[in-house]
This record gives C-alpha cells, structure tokens and sequence, in this order.
C-alpha cells in the first residue's frame, strides 16, 4: 500500500503522513524535505529555489523523478508531495487543505529554522507567493493543477482539525474501502 498526501503549503501534509506512517508502521518520505534540502545544499532558500524553478526545471524534475522511481522500486509506504499522487498514480491519494489564514498561522509557527516569518502578514504573502510559484512550474512543466479535489481519493479539510483527528480520518476511510483491517 503507497498512501500519497497532497495539499497545499500548510495544510498538514507532513505531519499527518507522519502520523499515518506511525500508526501505520510504514516508511515515511517527504518530497518537501528533500526540496528543502536541495535548496540548503545550493546556498538558497525554498522561495528562491522555487523561483529557480520556473526558469529551470532540473529543481523539480530530480525530485519528481526521485518519487516516480520510489514508487515503482517500494511498496508500503506514505509520502506527503504535492505532486506524489500524479508521478505515483498506483495510490491511495489524498489531499489536504485548510483556510489560508489557518495554514498562514501553522507555517509561521512552524519549527523549521529556514522559513522564518516576521509575522502572519508575512506568512501568508509567502504561501500566496509559494502556491503561485508551485501553479506556474508545474503548469509549465506538466500541464497539471494539482489542486483539482477531483485527482483525489479522499479530500479533508483541516482547518479546525489537529493532526491526529485528519489521520484518523483518512484511516477510518482506508478501513471503509477495505484498504487496511484493524489496527493496533
């Protein structure tokens, strides 16, 4: 089973593969991470890589490839992307969203040390700017807009809900489509 977690910046992604992953006892990947690095390994920031991107298509194409080929060599897996449900079409796909001022608020107190925020003004002109880069590229490159809710297995909204309420959400729908039995 290869559970992919799409969704917009903010949303819960990672957090709630995290947890899926945990529940689950499944490995965890996340293509946010590995931009993150690759972004730290060139001396830049995420905005700055993503602005890269849409002039230069090596930043998004070796992480989309890095998934692709994950996803044909693993099985039993979560992986949060916004793109993992397209270059993994074999599963199970969900996508998170919330109210830009709920995720504006989650980034901006996020603990990663390279997206600081001076304030929730801030945060949210860096997600309105993010989401516009992220349509461009893979527009661009793919032809795709991954916020179209109807790519998608299951859709949540977790505006007023915590990680552990939106995963066992999505367990409760693998547990009604016969995709996972009890678990412990």
């Amino acid at each position: 089973m290869i559970i992919t977690i799409s969704g917009q910046a903010g949303s819960g992604k990672s957090s709630v593969a995290k947890y899926l992953a945990d529940k689950l006892k499944l490995k965890h990947y996340s293509m946010g991470d590995l931009r993150r690095k690759m972004a730290r390994d060139r001396n830049m920031s995420l905005a700055d890589l993503n602005e890269l991107g849409e002039k230069e298509e090596f930043t998004d194409k070796q992480v989309d490839k890095a998934q692709e080929d994950l996803g044909k060599q693993e099985d039993n897996f979560v992986m949060d992307g916004r793109l993992s449900y397209y270059f993994i079409p074999k599963s199970i796909k969900i996508y998170i969203k919330a109210k830009l001022r709920t995720r504006a608020e989650r980034v901006y107190g996020d603990e990663r040390a390279e997206e600081k925020f001076r304030d929730i003004g801030d945060s949210i002109a860096s997600l309105i700017e993010r989401e516009r880069s992220d349509k461009r590229r893979y527009e661009k490159y793919y032809e795709l807009d991954c916020n179209n809710e109807l790519q998608y297995d299951l859709v949540i909204d977790s505006t007023q809900q915590g990680v552990d309420e939106v995963g066992d959400e999505i367990i409760k729908f693998l547990k009604k489509e016969n995709i996972i039995k009890e678990i412990n």
